[in-house]
């Protein structure tokens, strides 16, 4: 059986999804209003940041020709020096390793198992510059929003509505369990209490994609006071790998190349 990986929204994996803004026409309750400020909460803390590191365990369904789901992971190690530096190391379940660095004037994305790596120059701030990574040169970053600067506004933006569920340990944490809706994501999100309200699980469910897949991500060692330098957000390209071309920079007639591709990345 062909295996197929499945396309996501730009906010959870880092591909595009349709920019739609919240039109809330109901008022709020008491504990939805409260289910929002925790939100937010989050949301405000996490943008205000200025350096944090964190594991990320993630899975995503791909929705066979069948109708069956296969679920791929992925093991990111997430290092972010505001305003504008990031690197991602990445792990996929079969193995494939990648790293995206964003040293504050260039992108670098190294892909080692297809041996490869490409650069481009970095547009602006962080927010500017995951927008181009994703939208322009056609890569994925899973759970990009959640990087930006401007965290709030997004969510702001973008998120229907939200209800408070409970209150949970279930993973390790004393956390608040809420259930959020945008125009296209029925969206889960676990905070933990207190003063630091960091994430602690995220499950996303795409209700108008084909089987309504899932993306559910997982965030542990959390480190909001890193040991970061220019070493951390610099690139050491091993010997034996290729510079490719990001395929969206390619010319449309340009002839075929080896590129560095979101297919190539997404598998």
């Amino acid at each position: 059986m062909l295996l197929t990986t499945a396309p996501h929204a730009y906010s959870a994996s880092g591909q595009k999804e349709p920019t739609v803004r919240a039109e809330r026409v109901e008022p709020e309750t008491a504990s939805q209003a409260q289910a929002r400020a925790i939100l937010m909460k989050m949301a405000e803390f996490l943008s205000g940041t200025p350096s944090f590191r964190v594991v990320v365990r993630s899975g995503y369904d791909a929705v066979q020709r069948t109708g069956q789901k296969i679920e791929f992971g992925e093991y990111r190690t997430v290092t972010l020096s505001r305003p504008d530096r990031l690197r991602v190391e990445g792990e996929r379940s079969d193995g494939a390793r990648t790293l995206i660095v964003l040293t504050g004037k260039e992108i670098t994305l190294v892909d080692f198992a297809s041996k490869v790596y490409a650069t481009a120059p970095q547009p602006g701030t962080l927010d500017e510059s995951i927008v181009y990574f994703v939208r322009d040169l056609g890569m994925r970053l899973p759970l990009a929003a959640l990087l930006f600067n401007g965290l709030p506004a997004e969510l702001q933006g973008r998120v229907l509505s939200v209800d408070y569920v409970e209150k949970t340990s279930i993973y390790g944490t004393a956390s608040h369990h809420l259930a959020a809706r945008t125009a296209t994501v029925d969206l889960q999100v676990w905070v933990a209490d207190g003063d630091k309200p960091l994430l602690q699980r995220v499950v996303l469910t795409y209700r108008n994609a084909p089987g309504q897949p899932q993306f559910w991500a997982q965030f542990e060692d959390w480190n909001l006071a890193p040991q970061v330098d220019d070493a951390t957000f610099s690139v050491r390209i091993p010997d034996g790998l290729e510079k490719v071309a990001f395929a969206a920079r390619l010319p449309r007639a340009s002839p075929p190349a080896r590129t560095a591709s979101a297919k190539k990345e997404a598998k």
